[in-house]
């Protein structure tokens, strides 16, 4: 099969897949890839970056060959091979740019649809796509998903009442109705209720002056499930709201239906509802949620950016995930912005411009990775390379090669800390320039000599002491 055909098949193989993914991704991942050759019906597949690898073996590998098999019926595997070169052979690339086309529309945001509940009521406050498939999870979060993940398979059970409770806003409600989203689809003939202590408080309050009263109870005292969210709101004043959530709550707990209650803080710390309540909120399950990581933050922020259609680059995630660590609200709402930018300026903004966005939502916030000046005598990675391999009286090749013996692992490490701490180079484009490294391996280099340096490691010290004077590093 002639170059002209390979063209022809790749081009019919993108035109199948790009319904299945963004204009932004068809444009840049897809970007002077070709088929190189179709060899013992293994169809060979050429990218020109690692980093484009790596996307289509997560993304793309099993979209192709499935396409890629009605064309070639005895189809047995996709390949994906980095050639560089390939960049300069137009003959064999189709120019993703010129052949899916910028749509002249703007897109418009869906309404969300209103969710049926039983007994007459709808609500706009549960999202169907809060999943506990997509809930990205933590250390600092792991029992509360575990726990979670028990209550959709089997309510009713062991983890019965469930208190769940965190300091800061970190996705609570998408799991709360992650919840509620999977308990209706394995129990469909259950009645299951998501609401929050305000809307509670106001049924109560309308039941009273519409004379409903019993109408409310019966509402709330057949349920299977019951979610009630941010209880801390359930102040003492509201004396018969307090009152009828106390008693709706014996009801369900001695008809054994499952209770969730979730708050900003732990029981012992919620002195303003009665005593009542609170002894028997600190008896039951609880799991605390805690800050996510800085690893999380980024796996956050990829997987927000996908609600987005664009593509936003991985150094910017990490400069958010760096900078914004209070808050998940706050993180989003800082991709907010950049993804607006680019969707309606056609551009990507700088650091510059992404830290305004951060001073916005935290003016205290004192910053990480990033300075105005450069070093003196270091400009890029290569660079930084010749003064650690001169240092150590090795050979560049050493260092960026697949060696692990002791006396060139270290030295690469300190390297790759350098490049990071000093050159404010994004995890990605290390692991670029060191292209047989993987993203966990730069981190796990980086985070190793951060400790080091914590534990007051003189080695380390002095290392780094010597090499940022021959630098002109101070």
């Amino acid at each position: 099969m002639g170059k002209t055909n390979l063209k022809d098949t790749w081009l019919r193989i993108l035109t199948d897949v790009y319904p299945r993914f963004w204009r932004a991704y068809m444009i840049t991942y897809f970007k002077n890839s070709a088929i190189l050759w179709i060899e013992h019906w293994n169809l060979i597949i050429w990218v020109p970056r690692s980093i484009f690898l790596n996307w289509h073996l997560e993304n793309s590998k099993a979209i192709i060959f499935d396409v890629a098999k009605k064309i070639i019926p005895d189809l047995n595997e996709v390949i994906f091979q980095v050639v560089p070169e390939l960049e300069w052979d137009d003959n064999r690339w189709v120019n993703t740019i010129e052949y899916f086309p910028k749509e002249n529309k703007w897109r418009k945001l869906p309404k969300r649809p209103d969710v049926k509940l039983p007994n007459w009521i709808t609500s706009q406050i549960l999202n169907p796509k809060y999943r506990l498939a997509n809930f990205v999870i933590w250390d600092n979060n792991s029992m509360a998903h575990a726990v979670a993940e028990a209550i959709a398979k089997k309510p009713w059970d062991k983890y019965n009442p469930f208190f769940l409770y965190w300091k800061t806003w970190l996705w609570k409600t998408h799991l709360l109705q992650a919840i509620w989203n999977e308990v209706i689809v394995n129990f469909p003939e259950s009645i299951v209720i998501y609401v929050t202590s305000e809307m509670f408080m106001n049924e109560v309050v309308w039941s009273i002056q519409k004379r409903q009263m019993e109408k409310f109870r019966k509402k709330y005292r057949q349920v299977d499930v019951l979610i009630i969210d941010d209880i801390q709101f359930l102040a003492w004043r509201w004396e018969k709201t307090a009152e009828e959530f106390f008693h709706t709550f014996n009801t369900l707990r001695e008809a054994w239906k499952q209770i969730i209650i979730a708050s900003d803080r732990p029981p012992k710390e919620l002195d303003w509802l009665e005593e009542r309540l609170v002894s028997r909120f600190e008896s039951w399950m609880t799991a605390e949620i805690k800050q996510p990581d800085y690893e999380t933050r980024l796996a956050i922020l990829y997987n927000k950016a996908q609600d987005y259609q664009s593509l936003i680059p991985w150094d910017v995630f990490e400069f958010i995930a760096m900078n914004v660590t209070s808050s998940i609200r706050e993180l989003e709402w800082v991709l907010m912005q950049i993804a607006a930018m680019i969707e309606l300026q056609h551009k990507t903004p700088d650091l510059k411009q992404i830290w305004e966005f951060i001073k916005q939502v935290n003016k205290d916030i004192k910053l990480v990775w990033f300075e105005e000046k450069m070093p003196v005598l270091i400009k890029n990675m290569e660079d930084v390379i010749w003064y650690v391999a001169d240092y150590f009286n090795l050979n560049i090749s050493d260092i960026l090669w697949k060696a692990r013996t002791k006396d060139v692992m270290y030295p690469r490490q300190l390297a790759m800390y350098i490049i990071k701490e000093k050159l404010w180079q994004s995890l990605m484009k290390i692991w670029e320039y060191f292209w047989w490294r993987d993203h966990t391996s730069v981190l796990h280099s980086v985070n190793k000599i951060a400790l080091a340096i914590k534990n007051k490691d003189q080695i380390v010290k002095k290392d780094l002491k010597n090499l940022y004077k021959e630098m002109w590093i101070w």
